[in-house]
């Protein structure tokens, strides 16, 4: 079979949205039931997060259009008001975005030439001459738990923790060293691996956020990220091994990096609990003792369809192929890589284009043979990537607050919830300080248990998941901030990016 290269994939356009921060530190605010824009929220959630529509890109300018999540446009008007609607001609709704050297942008009104400006609360479209007050900060609003791929080496960055440093060395991003969290705080970025720990600005993994962790970002459009330290230096990689560490000169490019939301990667395990495999570059067997690199598949999901597909580490996608065979040599737009899912009880069965089960046969071939599903066909399967997860629901991220002793939903910074697996589909959430997570008879939650609790993880999309609670209900995400466990079925607020 021909060898295929890891193929980068194109960024989601989850991944290409932005917040926009004032100089005054509020997010620009899409206020639909006040039928106007604002910019007097503190924190990042839908109503202020943008896509950025580009139409003609430049080094250093690109001509767009902001558009919310509700699919209308921030609209310029000649009095100098901002609101939001529908474009009415050619360029109405287009800005002139420059990009400045502090990574601070500023938007110009292609009609008027006018500045997007605030004034801690009000948003207006009034002045041609460029001060602070149209300075705005862009912020990535992709879910925190991020990769880092260098389009120049076309590998991904890869934390170390054994020698306490950082490497852009990974051809393809399926260990969980290769996913970071991106903390946002006073400005500034920290990077935190798989075992929180934080990149420096001395090239070291160090054990606590502080100054000398905090790096400042550069965006651009298409998911394009820089990290510097404010002071002259880039992050970028550097030497034969590709040490990822601040310097002075990049070369091409080298200090750009595509920013996405760190994939989901799982293994499957077959009712004999063998690990599905691949073998000679394209054979799928249930014969592994151990996990390896190629028994692990990213999982990419339409939640709509509930369709599957499971691309390899090979670079390939499991597929139907002849006599009912599965192999690792299908291509994404190939039909026959379409699987449908079923869940029962955490374990997954998955049905082929032609309507069987994908079982095992009695030599460990993975085929599509059984029209009726039983335990043959029925696989365990465990996230792969993910030592932790970092929930975000409707209205925020899962978390913890001073002011609040329940766990709360809207927060705008995730806590992390350790997994300690068990059975499959089954793990106890642990909190960061190594209590276990409780519950309620009201069906909250509090963050310092004394014993663990069973969970049920079940995927419904690409980095989307559902979560049954102890009390036989599933996870949801209240309006009022607290998460609760009361929804006997699933529904939009029981829906979990992670």
């Amino acid at each position: 079979m021909e060898e295929m290269k890891w193929m980068q994939r194109r960024p989601k356009a989850e991944d290409l949205r932005i917040g926009l921060i004032s100089w005054a530190g509020t997010y620009l605010t899409f206020e639909a039931y006040k039928n106007r824009v604002t910019a007097a929220a503190k924190g990042l959630g839908k109503k202020q997060t943008w896509e950025l529509l580009v139409s003609n890109e430049h080094e250093s300018q690109a001509v767009v259009r902001l558009r919310s999540l509700q699919g209308l446009y921030l609209l310029s008007e000649g009095d100098g008001s901002v609101g939001y609607g529908r474009p009415r001609s050619s360029h109405h709704g287009c800005f002139l975005l420059r990009f400045h050297r502090n990574g601070k942008w500023t938007l110009q009104c292609i009609i008027t030439g006018r500045y997007l400006e605030s004034d801690g609360e009000g948003v207006f479209c009034n002045s041609r001459v460029l001060s602070a007050y149209h300075m705005w900060a862009p912020r990535p609003a992709l879910h925190v738990h991020v990769t880092l791929y260098s389009p120049l080496n076309h590998c991904y960055a890869r934390a170390d923790p054994t020698v306490g440093r950082v490497w852009v060395d990974a051809p393809v991003p399926c260990l969980e060293e290769c996913g970071f969290l991106l903390h946002f705080q006073d400005g500034c970025y920290h990077l935190e691996t798989s075992t929180h720990h934080f990149l420096s600005h001395l090239d070291r993994l160090v054990s606590q956020p502080s100054s000398q962790t905090a790096f400042h970002m550069q965006v651009r459009p298409g998911g394009l990220v820089a990290l510097s330290d404010g002071e002259g230096g880039m992050l970028y990689p550097q030497g034969a091994r590709l040490l990822l560490g601040l310097g002075s000169s990049p070369h091409r490019g080298e200090e750009w990096f595509i920013l996405q939301h760190c994939p989901a990667w799982v293994s499957l395990k077959s009712k004999a609990r063998k690990f599905i495999s691949v073998f000679y570059d394209v054979e799928v067997y249930a014969a592994s003792e151990r996990s390896t690199p190629m028994s692990l598949f990213q999982f990419e999901c339409n939640k709509e369809s509930s369709t599957l597909q499971l691309r390899s580490a090979n670079g390939y996608y499991l597929v139907q192929r002849h006599h009912r065979t599965v192999l690792a040599d299908g291509h994404p737009l190939e039909s026959d890589t379409f699987f449908r899912m079923h869940w029962n009880c955490g374990r997954i069965m998955l049905q082929s284009s032609n309507g069987r089960f994908l079982g095992v046969a009695a030599n460990g071939l993975l085929v599509a043979n059984a029209t009726i599903p039983g335990p043959n066909e029925e696989f365990g399967i465990r996230l792969a990537n993910r030592p932790f997860l970092a929930l975000r629901g409707r209205y925020g991220y899962v978390g913890t607050s001073s002011e609040h002793d329940l766990i709360q939903c809207n927060m705008d910074q995730p806590d992390c919830i350790h997994l300690l697996p068990c059975r499959q589909g089954i793990y106890h959430f642990q909190a960061q300080g190594g209590s276990f997570w409780s519950i309620t008879s009201f069906g909250t939650f509090r963050s310092w248990g004394k014993f663990a609790l069973n969970f049920l993880i079940e995927l419904q999309g690409s980095n989307l998941l559902t979560v049954l609670a102890p009390n036989g209900f599933y996870l949801r995400a209240d309006r009022s901030g607290t998460l609760l466990a009361d929804s006997e079925g699933i529904t939009k607020e029981c829906i979990w990016e992670f």
